[in-house]
């Protein structure tokens, strides 16, 4: 599928690596829904920061989480552009909880995570797919997680939810199969504004400089280094590719002990 006259909704999109993936695509020639919960402002910025560069962008606001809002987001691009090409799932959220603490987390806890991480991308693939079906061809990209492939992370909750969203990758490329292609990206450390502000800028610092002395590849990754890896999946250079998880982590996931040597 070539980028370039393409119909792209990126969830999730109003800042970090969905403000730059939706940025990437744009540049890339696609025409690009921006997704968004609360972050009306933020969203509004990456539309005018998409239209300065001479791209095509809209707003797409609705909580993944529910259905009827998923709905309305598909039905948004498709009235404005007439298809939708790509999906890129990127909505996410989570809580931190150290993972031997068990009391740290409640059922709620999971259901509301499992809300956006897992049942929202599927929502958005379901209501994506008669149009990509139709048109014969669609790519969706699932942002997951290393925590999904190592089983670290913010929370028990969180990696669980995107083990679960690897799982999905797998089951839906199958099913959706030859129209639609289903991979999904695992990224390490992104350096967001999210981490900045949970941590501080000190805190941030300092994570990126371990990041940079501790990696087999000696760096921190970037929304934008992501945000080339989805573009690949989406675009032409992956069309002999579905049901693939890729860790895009400067070799973080090399760290981890193997089992045999535990």
């Amino acid at each position: 599928m070539k980028l370039d006259g393409a119909v792209a909704i990126v969830t999730g999109s109003a800042a970090g690596l969905g403000a730059a993936t939706a940025i990437r695509l744009a540049k890339s020639g696609s025409k690009v829904a921006i997704n968004y919960t609360k972050s009306e402002d933020e969203a509004k910025a990456v539309v005018a920061e998409i239209e300065a560069a001479g791209g095509e962008a809209i707003l797409a606001q609705g909580d993944v989480s529910d259905d009827a809002a998923c709905k309305k987001i598909v039905q948004t691009t498709v009235g404005k552009w007439g298809r939708v090409d790509i999906l890129v799932n990127n909505a996410g959220t989570t809580q931190f909880a150290d993972h031997d603490d068990m009391d740290a987390l409640q059922a709620e806890d999971f259901h509301r995570i499992y809300g956006v991480n897992v049942i929202g991308a599927y929502q958005m693939i379901r209501a994506c797919q008669p149009h990509m079906e139709n048109q014969g061809e669609g790519s969706v990209v699932n942002i997951s997680s290393i925590a999904g492939v190592t089983g670290v992370g913010s929370s028990v909750a969180y990696a669980a939810s995107k083990g679960a969203m690897n799982t999905m990758t797998l089951s839906l490329a199958r099913a959706l199969a030859p129209e639609i292609r289903v991979n999904a990206v695992c990224p390490g450390f992104i350096g967001t504004r999210w981490f900045r502000d949970k941590f501080g800028e000190a805190t941030f610092q300092k994570i990126v400089e371990n990041q940079e002395n501790t990696m087999p590849l000696k760096r921190a990754g970037t929304p934008e280094d992501i945000a080339a890896t989805v573009c690949f999946f989406a675009g032409e250079g992956s069309d002999h590719i579905t049901g693939e998880t890729l860790i895009t982590d400067a070799g973080m996931h090399l760290n981890f002990a193997p089992l045999s040597a535990r």
